[in-house]
C-alpha cells in the first residue's frame, strides 16, 4: 500500500496538518533553529496532542517507515530524507505548574523561556540551559547541563514522570517505580525510544542570582584560559561558569565594543549574595579591562542575558569532548589548533562541571562522564565554513586532547546531518550504560523506527 493512499486515513486520525512535499506549510514545518540543514521527509505531522502522535507513530510503524521528531530544531543529528514520518511537536504547549509542590509539567513543544516565565512569579526557577529558547523535552532527553549545574545537577536528574509514545503506539506513563529501564534511558539516553509528549519535573527555590558575563580582548588568550582555570578551581558549587573565545565579524548584529576583535566571555551564574558575588568574580575583574561588563544581580527571569546566545535561525556545525581536567599546558595547543589565526574560524567553548554534575542522581540515569570537571566545545557557524572543512580542524582539537578526555556529552552534539557512526554513540555513555540501552532499544523498538537521533543499535543478539 502506498504512502499517498494511507495518508487519507491519517488525516482522518489526527487533528493536526499532514503535509507532504510541495504542500503549502510543508518548508515552514520543518524549519527550525538549524538553518545549515532540514529534514526532508516524505511525510510530515503536526502533532497538536498526545492521540496525534500516537497515530503517526502508527502509520510509520505500519510502513516500516523511520521516525524522526522536530521541536526547535537545536538538536538534529542525523537527517531524515525520503520516504520517513517527521512529528512536528511545536504545538504541544501545554504547561502546568504546581507551586506549592515545586512541579510543573509540560508538553513536548514547550519551551524553557516559557517554564521561566511561569515559575518566576512563585520565587522558582527550571534548571534550563544558557538558551531560553531551546525545548524543554530534548534538553532533558540530553541530560541538561545547566545555568545551576553545579549546585542543582543535570536537569534530567529533577525529573518525575514522563510520557511516551513508544514504537508499538502505546502511551505510557513512566516512572522510576513503573517502568525503571525507560526512565532510566529517557534521562539522558537521547530520543532513540520514542516521541516524550510530556514530562514532569522539579523546579528550585532560585528567584535572584548574582552573574552575567565579562567580555575581554582576548590578545592573549592563552593567558586568559589559564587564568579562567585557575579561578574555577577556588569557587565554591553554588557558582557554575564557562568561557567562550571567539572573533565577532564586524557587523551590526553584534554589539559595537565587540566588533571585529577576537574576545574571551566569561559566564557566570552565582546562587547567593551580591556581596559574596562580588568577591568571587574580582580575581576576574582584575585580569584587565572589559569590553562589556554585565555583572549583576539579577531576576531570574533574565537568566537568558547571561550568555547571551542568539535566538536567530543560524547554521553551525560542532562537537565537544569531556574533560577530567584542564591541563593548562594542553590549553596553548587548543588555540594553536583552533584559535584567532587558524583556517576555519571556531567558537571555543569550555564550561566548568563538577559540584552536584559529578554526584549520582537518586534514580540512575543514562546521562555519562559524571567524572569530568570540564566540558569542551568547539564550534563552526555560518555557510561559509562548511563542515567538510571544519570537521578535521575540530577533530585534531579533540586528538589533541584524548589522554584528559573521559566521553562526550550528548546535550553539545551538533552534526551535519550525516549519519552518526557507533563509535560515535558509544563515546557518550559509559560501556555498561550502553549495553543497558541497547537492550532496551531491542525490546522497545525492534523495528529501529526510531534511526534519526543519537541512534542506539539494536542488540546484537536481536
Amino acid at each position: 500500500m502506498s504512502v499517498d493512499v494511507d495518508l487519507e486515513g491519517l488525516t482522518g486520525q489526527v487533528k493536526g496538518p499532514v503535509l507532504r512535499p510541495g504542500d503549502e506549510g510543508y518548508d515552514e514545518e520543518r524549519s527550525g533553529f538549524q538553518a545549515g540543514f532540514r529534514h526532508e521527509p516524505s511525510v510530515i505531522v503536526g502533532a497538536t496532542c498526545a492521540d496525534d502522535v500516537r497515530a503517526a507513530v502508527r502509520f510509520a510503524a505500519g510502513l516500516d517507515l523511520p521516525v524522526a521528531v522536530h521541536s526547535t530544531g537545536h538538536g538534529i543529528v542525523t537527517a531524515l530524507r525520503g520516504e520517513g514520518v517527521l512529528i512536528s511537536t511545536h504545538r504541544m504547549t501545554g504547561l502546568e505548574l504546581d507551586a506549592e509542590a515545586r512541579t510543573v509539567r509540560v508538553e513536548a513543544g514547550v519551551r524553557w523561556e516559557q517554564v521561566i516565565k511561569a515559575a518566576a512569579p512563585h520565587g522558582l526557577a527550571p534548571l534550563n540551559g544558557s538558551a531560553p529558547h531551546v525545548g524543554v523535552v530534548g534538553y532533558l532527553l540530553g541530560g541538561g547541563t545547566g545555568l545551576m549545574g553545579r549546585e542543582f545537577g543535570y536537569a534530567s536528574d529533577l525529573v518525575r514522570s514522563l510520557d511516551v509514545v513508544t514504537p508499538d503506539g502505546t502511551l505510557r506513563h513512566v516512572t522510576a517505580e513503573s517502568d525503571p529501564d525507560l526512565f532510566f534511558a529517557l534521562r539522558g539516553g537521547g530520543g532513540a525510544f520514542g516521541v516524550v509528549t510530556a514530562v514532569e519535573t522539579e523546579l528550585v527555590p532560585v528567584a535572584r542570582f548574582y552573574g552575567g558575563g565579562l567580555y575581554f580582548e582576548a590578545d592573549d588568550p592563552v593567558e586568559l584560559l589559564r587564568a579562567y582555570h585557575e579561578w574555577t578551581l577556588t569557587v565554591p558549587e553554588q557558582l557554575t561558569s564557562s568561557i567562550g573565545l571567539m572573533g565577532y565579524p564586524p557587523a551590526p548584529a553584534f554589539p559595537e565594543p565587540l566588533r571585529g576583535k577576537y574576545v574571551a566571555h566569561v559566564r557566570f551564574v552565582f546562587n547567593g549574595s551580591a556581596e559574596d558575588g562580588e568577591r568571587l568574580v574580582e580575581p576576574l575583574r582584575a585580569l584587565g579591562p572589559r569590553l562589556i561588563d554585565s555583572v549583576r544581580e539579577m531576576p531570574y527571569e533574565e537568566a537568558g542575558s547571561v550568555y547571551h546566545d542568539p535566538a536567530f535561525s543560524h547554521a553551525y556545525f560542532g562537537g565537544n569532548v569531556l574533560l577530567r581536567e584542564l591541563d593548562p599546558i594542553a590549553l596553548q595547543t587548543l588555540i594553536d589548533l583552533a584559535g584567532p589565526g587558524t583556517p576555519v574560524p571556531c567558537i571555543i567553548d569550555i564550561r566548568h562541571l563538577g559540584g552536584a554534575l559529578s554526584r549520582p542522581p537518586a534514580h540512575p540515569s543514562a546521562v555519562g562522564g559524571r567524572s569530568a570537571q570540564y566540558v569542551l566545545r568547539l564550534m563552526t557557524g555560518g555557510m561559509a565554513a562548511p563542515p567538510e572543512a571544519a570537521r578535521p580542524v575540530h577533530q585534531r582539537v579533540y586528538d589533541a586532547l584524548k589522554q584528559w578526555t573521559v566521553g562526550r556529552s550528548l546535550n553539545f552534539v551538533y552534526n551535519d546531518g550525516t549519519p552518526v557512526s557507533e563509535s560515535q554513540v558509544r563515546d557518550l555513555f559509559e560501556p555498561e550504560t550502553y549495553a543497558r540501552l541497547q537492550s532496551l532499544k531491542s525490546t522497545v523498538d525492534p523495528q529501529n523506527l526510531f534511526r534519526h537521533t543519537h541512534n542506539i543499535p539494536l542488540s546484537p543478539t536481536t
